[in-house]
């Protein structure tokens, strides 16, 4: 009976362990309170969606959210009307 309860928390533990995928770009992340007053100078750009309408590029999700007229962002650049 030990045996099995040891071997299923090894099975477990070993799947826990896997690699998780990265977080498609299509996930709307909402900036939070309080806004970033700071920001690094990282190049990783956001599509930022405005609280008064239409969207804007970011460098960064800190530097989307630490606009007040901010709602939320995607991953990756704005799609450019064509």
């Amino acid at each position: 009976m030990r045996a099995v309860i040891t071997l299923s928390i090894v099975g477990l533990l070993l799947t826990a362990c896997g690699v998780n995928p990265p977080l498609p770009t299509t996930l709307v992340n909402e900036c939070s309170l309080p806004r970033p007053q700071v920001c690094t100078m990282e190049y990783a750009p956001v599509c930022a969606h405005l609280i008064a309408g239409g969207r804007l590029e970011y460098s960064s999700p800190c530097n989307a959210c630490a606009d007040d007229a901010v709602a939320s962002y995607l991953g990756g650049s704005c799609p450019t009307k064509g």
